[in-house]
């Protein structure tokens, strides 16, 4: 199919990976919970882009990282070779697009451009997203700059991100008190401090495979699997009682399965925390639909769950309170600053989801085991 993709305000933004000046996989839909402005460039060599990206990178007051991030996209293997650009944290970083995959995805290259029979004409603009990675607005670059004018002014009138939408809004989550009660939280709180919490990582796809990767900086907490029958069977019958009805009620949604009946522990010593993730971009969570926290304790402090694509809002649910919200969602868990904060965290999917997750068994690290939907 020829031709460019026309992106309009509105439009989801495209989510990529791509290698970016400091990681080789760079997930761009873990940028979202701030306004985001992507500068197809092309190359720094030439005089436009030059003075563009200079008038740019002077916009530190919006560029921070908490109300706007700004993302230059190369297309010219030189820029990063001579260091024409650099990432420039908080608030500025740059993308090596020089297969085109980005631009091809924003319009700034032909659907059926190919590098290797002939140069390749860049459409060079702005893209403006909101929090929630949707696009705002698109301004192509024009001789003599007005281009970037119209961006600053732009983005300059832009209301604070937990408000672009003219209005707080609310993450579209599910809230359920009194899914566990307060004796079975204890219950689980004791099996955990009777055998003591493991550190746990986080899944990643790396050279096509599904891998437990292990990043303090990114995720830090100690989890265990709850094994005892009589716990298991109480958990179990709670879940089908209390939220399996509400995820019908509100997503028009069956569950029919759970994974990992687990209780995690994030500890003021350990500085816990976990980074804005998803909990579904890897072959090896594919399957999964709904994300389950039932806070099991109250005397912590910090440790709240908070979704950056709808604002700076974060939740610290009571004892037994569940909060359920789709696996696609950004959200992330603030450190905790004072003792420890337990929690039950299942996933939540359906019979048709189990065959997606047999079926990715191939994308698997050995380590990670295999799932059998009949057994499961």
């Amino acid at each position: 199919m020829s031709g460019h993709s026309e992106l309009l305000p509105g439009d989801p933004a495209p989510w990529f990976v791509q290698r970016s000046f400091a990681n080789p996989n760079y997930s761009f839909s873990t940028a979202a919970g701030r306004y985001i402005v992507l500068g197809f460039f092309g190359s720094a060599a030439d005089d436009q882009s030059r003075s563009s990206l200079a008038a740019v990178l002077n916009k530190k007051d919006f560029f921070d990282d908490k109300r706007g991030s700004f993302f230059g996209v190369s297309n010219d293997p030189e820029d990063e070779l001579k260091r024409r650009v650099a990432n420039s944290l908080p608030g500025y970083r740059f993308l090596w697009d020089f297969d085109f995959k980005i631009g091809k995805l924003y319009g700034t290259v032909a659907r059926d451009a190919d590098m290797e029979k002939s140069a390749v004409a860049v459409r060079r603009r702005w893209v403006v997203l909101d929090p929630t990675l949707r696009v705002m607005k698109v301004i192509p670059f024009v001789q003599g700059g007005a281009d970037v004018k119209e961006l600053l002014s732009y983005v300059e009138s832009l209301p604070a991100p937990g408000l672009f939408a003219g209005f707080e809004v609310h993450a579209p989550v599910i809230v359920l008190p009194n899914v566990f009660e307060a004796d079975l939280c204890q219950a689980l709180i004791d099996g955990y401090q009777a055998n003591g919490g493991e550190e746990s990582g986080f899944m990643r796809e790396v050279d096509g495979k599904t891998r437990l990767m292990v990043d303090y900086r990114h995720k830090r907490r100690r989890d265990i699997l709850v094994t005892d029958p009589t716990l298991k069977t109480a958990v179990q019958a709670r879940v089908l009682r209390r939220i399996v009805p509400e995820i019908a009620k509100a997503y028009q949604f069956k569950v029919t399965r759970m994974e990992r009946y687990l209780v995690a522990c994030y500890a003021a010593e350990d500085e816990a925390h976990f980074q804005a993730h998803r909990d579904n971009t890897t072959k090896g969570t594919a399957h999964r639909r709904f994300a389950v926290t039932i806070n099991l304790n109250d005397s912590f402090e910090g440790g709240e769950l908070g979704f950056p694509e709808y604002g700076p809002r974060s939740f610290k649910p009571p004892i037994g309170c569940a909060v359920v919200f789709s696996c696609s969602l950004l959200h992330a868990v603030s450190p905790v600053r004072k003792g420890q904060r337990y929690a039950f965290l299942p996933f939540l999917y359906d019979d048709a989801a189990a065959n997606i997750r047999q079926q990715n068994n191939e994308f698997l690290e050995e380590s990670l085991g295999r799932y059998n939907a009949e057994r499961a």
